[in-house]
């Protein structure tokens, strides 16, 4: 079977955002500004802010980072992002949806069209084998994965992925914030909670496939507008090794 980190791995390359930690804060910086302005900059009352403001908490965004980033939006000076989303094939029959924010929407097109045709890709319509869905992450050391199934179970989850690294909790879509809120009461507070692509299916990648979509992968993420990268593709664990 291949990797542990499988899941780790459909979001981007496990590791990919350590080596631009500034980067990093920027867009998680983003997010919890447009959070903020859709709706309350109260995150126990803006279920989209909270799961930000956790995400910005679990990557050691400084308190004070996350609170110029909600003020932002309550001055009313925020540039205006909208959200927009990309879909395409990657290397050795991949899919991948490219999720962004952006304020210049024709340079974000063309950024990110650019990122997959120069990496042996190309645009197209993918969603219909991904289902739209809630994920909830905690760290394995929260419990086993018999424990955060039950509790998981009673909050009303629909599956849970668990590994050496992280437990994963599927909700429906609608179900996220409800089933988020439950689980604190188990297992304290989340590492994330948002809405995420789940692929119907496994795309096996060889090694040379897979050299060339980390590439495409690290170019879209290399962009400050693209936020989340997810795909459908499963490399073995001595490949990801060799490739690092």
């Amino acid at each position: 079977m291949a990797g542990h980190s499988k899941f780790k791995n459909i979001m981007h390359r496990k590791g990919a955002q350590d080596k631009k930690r500034s980067a990093a804060f920027s867009k998680l910086s983003r997010e919890i500004t447009v959070a903020a302005k859709m709706g309350t900059p109260d995150p126990d009352m803006n279920p989209r802010l909270r799961a930000a403001v956790n995400a910005a908490k679990a990557q050691s965004v400084p308190k004070d980072n996350i609170q110029r980033a909600i003020d932002k939006a309550s001055r009313g000076d925020a540039e205006m992002y909208e959200e927009v989303r990309y879909e395409a094939f990657g290397p050795g029959g991949t899919s991948l949806i490219i999720e962004a924010l952006t304020d210049n929407r024709n340079r974000t097109a063309t950024n990110v069209r650019t990122a997959v045709t120069k990496n042996g890709g190309n645009m197209a319509t993918v969603s219909h084998g991904f289902d739209r869905l809630g994920l909830i992450t905690y760290p394995a050391s929260v419990g086993d994965a018999e424990k955060v199934f039950e509790a998981a179970l009673e909050a009303g989850a629909e599956d849970v992925e668990s590994d050496a690294d992280e437990h994963r909790i599927w909700t429906a879509m609608d179900g996220l914030h409800e089933v988020t809120k439950a689980l604190e009461a188990a297992l304290g507070e989340a590492e994330g909670a948002k809405l995420a692509w789940r692929p119907h299916m496994q795309v096996g990648v060889a090694e040379d496939d897979a050299k060339l979509l980390f590439k495409m992968i690290d170019t879209l993420d290399d962009d400050d507008d693209v936020q989340t990268v997810w795909g459908n593709y499963d490399v073995a664990d001595d490949v990801m090794e060799r490739l690092g």
